[in-house]
């Protein structure tokens, strides 16, 4: 992990992904235009900023990578783990983008973009094949086993091998800052069954949910052998990063860009 400050950005990158020349980002909140709870690099066009300073956002942003922000190929997102796959970028004419939380490409002239404020980042590259692929997963997407999901749609797609993966888990909340109820208890016990009690951690009387473990959990039991995984909390860091819970929903969306090399 590495952070890289570019025309007044800031955002980090993955080791294992710059090895390999690959455009990519999950920028922080520092270095756009927007004003007060969006303060300043938020991409999310949804939370009460002003259009245009967001679409300013997303061009800075693009710019420091070198990507044509016509490239911009991204989703609508609903917490759960369906895939779209981009042969060629998402067009201005698509006025909506499809309604998923898995997007993959084999095209380098599409960049990969999702916005989060607490939710996981799972980004995803086979070197074999030149196939990318990212994900975002709440706690709905990770016990959906989004990760899998978005594997299972690149082996189909691209003939993936997990064990060829590389895989990155971005800054999300972190177990300390996110107390669940019952029916995300339950809901782990579900999908992770004798492997739930290690994602639970207790903090005190309450019980909490450790996204980056279950998330890299759901990785490994899939094939992935080459995980790299940031563990920085969003919560804890709302000074880099928006978050959804601490901030009490008033906040921007922290935006992540993946492409392959031109």
């Amino acid at each position: 992990m590495s952070f890289t400050e570019k025309d007044g950005l800031r955002y980090l990158t993955f080791d294992s992904f710059s090895e390999h020349g690959l455009s990519h980002a999950v920028f922080t909140r520092h270095g756009g235009v927007s004003e007060g709870h969006c303060t300043s690099l938020n991409m999310g066009l949804t939370v009460g900023d002003q259009p245009e300073k967001v679409i300013e956002n997303r061009k800075r942003s693009f710019h420091a990578l070198e990507r044509n922000i016509e490239s911009l190929s991204d989703s609508w997102l609903v917490h759960e783990n369906n895939v779209h796959i981009y042969d060629q970028p998402r067009t201005s004419a698509e006025k909506i983008p499809p309604k998923v939380d898995i997007i993959l490409t084999d095209n380098p002239e599409v960049s990969l973009f999702m916005r989060y404020a607490d939710c996981t980042p799972i980004l995803f590259y086979d070197p074999k094949n030149e196939a990318i692929g990212l994900a975002h997963a709440g706690w709905k997407g990770t016990v959906q086993n989004v990760a899998g999901e978005a594997l299972k749609a690149m082996a189909e797609r691209y003939g993936s091998a997990p064990e060829n993966i590389i895989a990155a888990i971005g800054p999300s909340i972190g177990p300390k800052e996110y107390e669940v109820g019952e029916n995300v208890i339950e809901a782990v016990y579900n999908s992770f069954g004798d492997e739930a009690d290690s994602l639970l951690p207790k903090f005190g009387e309450s019980t909490h949910f450790d996204l980056w473990a279950a998330n890299n959990l759901s990785l490994i039991n899939a094939g992935v052998k080459n995980i790299e995984n940031v563990e920085i909390c969003t919560g804890i860091n709302t000074q880099d990063w928006f978050s959804h819970r601490v901030e009490k929903g008033k906040t921007g969306r922290f935006g992540v860009l993946l492409a392959l090399p031109a």
